[in-house]
């Protein structure tokens, strides 16, 4: 297998058709063995139905079914872990990005030496405060992090088998794929891409908050290190205004300071309860990785096998159920489709 194109697929079904038309066409381009892999993230709409509808009319579309929607970045690590080929494209689906960027990064990728060719933003078009959101993101990820990540990241990107291999290779069950893409290493070349905006976003502005918690707690261990050295200023603040109420009170004599009081123990209050919910966010990641539960679960595969085109089928390592010849229409399980 030469390419692999993966893409999720979330609200996809309005656009899920024009993108397989626009990407069959760039891949044919670079070479007549590849495939397309779609994976459903439990998208509520039709988009399993238009993926099964493209699966069964071409054969080299392949379709993962997840048993639930597990997130986007996970979605996209069990695509890139299920790809065969030499090359392994990676785009959304949405048309944000239009699928004719393969076309534009395949030269880069032949005459470079890079394993990978990704795209970012030259300026953003979100929304104002999506804007001004993302670069706080950036700002501290990247102060906290000491693997920053690239401004205006986009998922698009062009990857050699080797580099897809050591990036799923990774055990984590609180994926950030931006900071795995850049932990993984590799040479990588960064390329300007046009993203337009669709007008609305399923990233709303707790899920980007969650992201940004997760991203930075995931890949830095500097805000326990903070705490440490809060705790010092603390210490050593403390002991200055100790000091410094002792002497007046031998000087001068008793000193009220009940209002110094209560402030003073609501700001420790406060400083306590806040770094001991970082302490409590690093453990439950500890707690979460420890299970080592898997982070997707296949609920169907979608594939004809390589030795009868006719027939479909689930790979045993993945799930082992048969599927039966399309023209039966019945599946191994008893259920009817």
């Amino acid at each position: 297998m030469e390419l692999s194109v993966v893409t999720t697929l979330y609200h996809s079904s309005s656009y899920l058709e024009e993108f397989y038309t626009r990407i069959k066409k760039e891949a044919k381009k670079i070479t007549s063995d590849y495939e397309i892999i779609l994976v459903n993230d439990g998208s509520p709409d039709t988009s399993l139905d238009v993926a099964i509808s493209l699966f069964r009319q071409d054969d080299r579309v392949r379709v993962i079914d997840l048993s639930r929607n597990f997130g986007h970045h996970k979605a996209m690590m069990t695509g890139l872990a299920h790809a065969r080929g030499k090359l392994v494209f990676l785009i959304d689906c949405d048309l944000e990005i239009k699928p004719e960027t393969l076309s534009e990064f395949y030269p880069m990728f032949q005459n470079s030496t890079v394993d990978v060719v990704y795209g970012v933003q030259e300026t953003r078009q979100d929304p104002p405060l999506d804007r001004l959101f993302s670069q706080v993101f950036y700002a501290i990820f990247n102060w906290l992090s000491p693997d920053p990540l690239p401004m205006n990241l986009t998922t698009v990107r062009l990857m050699s088998q080797r580099y897809v291999s050591a990036l799923v290779a990774h055990q984590e069950r609180e994926v950030l794929i931006g900071g795995l893409w850049v932990i993984t290493g590799f040479k990588q070349l960064p390329q300007v891409v046009n993203k337009s905006s669709k007008g609305s976003s399923t990233y709303h502005l707790g899920r980007k908050l969650s992201i940004m918690i997760n991203a930075v707690t995931s890949f830095s261990n500097r805000p326990l290190i903070l705490i440490f050295y809060l705790g010092c200023i603390i210490i050593f603040l403390s002991s200055v205004a100790a000091a410094y109420l002792t002497v007046e009170t031998i000087l001068s004599g008793f000193l009220p300071g009940w209002p110094s009081l209560i402030v003073s123990v609501w700001l420790l209050g406060g400083l306590t309860i806040f770094c001991m919910g970082i302490i409590g966010i690093y453990l439950s990641k500890i707690f979460i990785e420890t299970k080592q539960r898997p982070y997707t679960i296949i609920r169907e595969f979608y594939e004809r096998a390589v030795e009868h085109d006719h027939e479909f089928r689930a790979n045993p390592g993945r799930r082992g159920t048969v599927l039966q010849p399309e023209n039966q229409d019945t599946w191994s399980d008893g259920q009817r489709r």
